[in-house]
């Protein structure tokens, strides 16, 4: 049982359907005040963002650690897929006409960019400050 729990938690469809759930559900909630289908739209539209942004937050986490040195190594990768996440939100919220942008996203983005900055800061820390 331990190696089927090892699996699924290692699993990136896993991650993808639990970021959709997640954070779809959470949108739902910041917009239950509003009249349906609204909160359900804007739930469909996080969701599916969140599902996104799992896939692409590693990689690009990878790609940014390499291109800085020293401290900014720690920091830079993280601040930058913050604003990236932040943009892309409030963009595609704009558009899809979601009534509580700021609440939708807060709880989201406040998630990938911790995940982000643990990420980032596990493999810089074993690459050194100054390589």
């Amino acid at each position: 049982m331990p190696n089927i729990l090892h699996r699924l938690l290692r699993s990136g469809v896993v991650h993808v359907l639990f970021a959709f759930l997640a954070m779809g559900s959470w949108a739902v909630f910041a917009n239950r005040a509003h009249a349906m289908p609204l909160p359900l739209y804007a739930g469909l539209v996080q969701g599916t963002i969140s599902a996104c942004l799992t896939l692409f937050l590693k990689s690009v986490i990878d790609w940014l650690s390499k291109r800085f040195v020293g401290s900014a190594r720690f920091w830079a990768p993280p601040l930058i897929a913050c604003l990236g996440s932040a943009s892309i939100l409030v963009a595609i919220h704009t558009a899809t006409g979601t009534p509580e942008i700021l609440k939708t996203i807060a709880f989201p983005l406040l998630v990938s960019t911790i995940y982000a900055a643990i990420y980032n800061y596990s493999i810089s820390a074993r690459r050194g400050f100054d390589t």
